[in-house]
């Protein structure tokens, strides 16, 4: 699987250069580099299915190939893409490979998150006439303070973030209605419940003291469910094998919010590889280096026929 979204949006066309051995474009690496991994492999299998060198490969009890382009797994998307994968595939997936990110990393466990939009509403009014009425924006930065005053979890890693704030009307305006988009990230199940208690702290207790204050859930990611940890190792342990053979360098094994979140909250063995050397994801300034792509084609090509030993 590799999925076609980008963090930014398309309401124009991307800039893009190519100098000094890069390709620098917003989204070029995450996740469009491995996209491409994935289509050159899918085509050179559909172009060999039927030659000697492809019967040579697959076993005939070997399992079935799904190559999958999916949608969703940025921002928002709330990994919908996957979500509909595994709702119709969930229960006939041996193992699933996501490509994504770079080729020094293999992510191999989940990170889940909760995501919220917080919104606070008062009387507002004139800021000369109406000085002493409730503002929505001090309220709001006064929600602020008491989330970034949570102290996370110990164990594993446990993260949170105000990512946008929004509201007011004007400079002389009392701002009547404000809002913010606030996440808890962390790669155990216990300390995502202990951070979504901890918020619900804080936002009942604003309720108590007078404060127009409501929320929507936005965004679910889940963790790691049980996986059979044999199985789970041994398809990390392949991965491994197949970037340093492809490229001659070790990845480091790390935790990740990915499409793979679905599989592994569903008992299903999952890993995350790279398809590219770059740097800069989800900047304007993203790129990714040209002579690192046969690396990660060959990587994703590896990866593939893995899946069908």
């Amino acid at each position: 699987m590799a999925h076609m979204d980008v963090v930014f949006p398309d309401e124009s066309e991307l800039p893009l250069r190519v100098e000094d051995g890069r390709i620098y474009c917003p989204g070029v690496g995450d996740d469009t580099a491995c996209l491409v991994c994935l289509l050159l492999a899918g085509k050179y299998i559909a172009e060999h299915v039927d030659s000697p060198q492809w019967r040579e490969i697959r076993r005939e009890d070997a399992p079935g190939l799904l190559l999958v382009c999916n949608a969703g797994e940025e921002g928002l998307g709330n990994l919908k893409g996957v979500h509909k994968i595994c709702e119709d595939f969930g229960d006939r997936i041996e193992r699933f490979c996501t490509f994504d990110s770079s080729l020094s990393s293999i992510v191999d466990r989940a990170v889940g998150s909760k995501r919220f939009r917080v919104r606070v509403r008062t009387r507002g009014g004139h800021s000369y006439d109406d000085f002493g009425n409730d503002n929505a924006i001090a309220g709001l930065a006064s929600l602020v303070g008491k989330l970034y005053g949570i102290r996370v979890p110990e164990g594993g890693k446990t993260t949170y973030n105000v990512g946008m704030i929004s509201g007011g009307t004007s400079v002389n305006t009392i701002a009547q209605e404000a809002e913010m988009l606030y996440e808890f990230r962390s790669d155990r199940r216990e300390n995502l419940e202990y951070m979504e208690r901890q918020f619900m702290e804080v936002f009942d207790r604003a309720k108590a003291e007078g404060m127009d204050v409501s929320f929507k859930v936005i965004g679910v990611r889940p963790c790691e469910g049980q996986v059979d940890p044999k199985r789970k190792q041994a398809l990390s342990d392949w991965a491994h094998r197949v970037v340093e053979e492809m490229t001659g360098q070790a990845p480091k094994h790390c935790a990740g919010s990915t499409d793979c979140n679905i599989p592994l909250s569903l008992g299903i063995p999952s890993v995350c590889v790279g398809s590219f050397r770059g740097a800069g994801a989800h900047t304007w300034e993203e790129y990714v280096e040209t002579d690192s792509l046969e690396e990660g084609y060959k990587v994703a090509f590896g990866m593939i026929f893995g899946s069908r030993d």
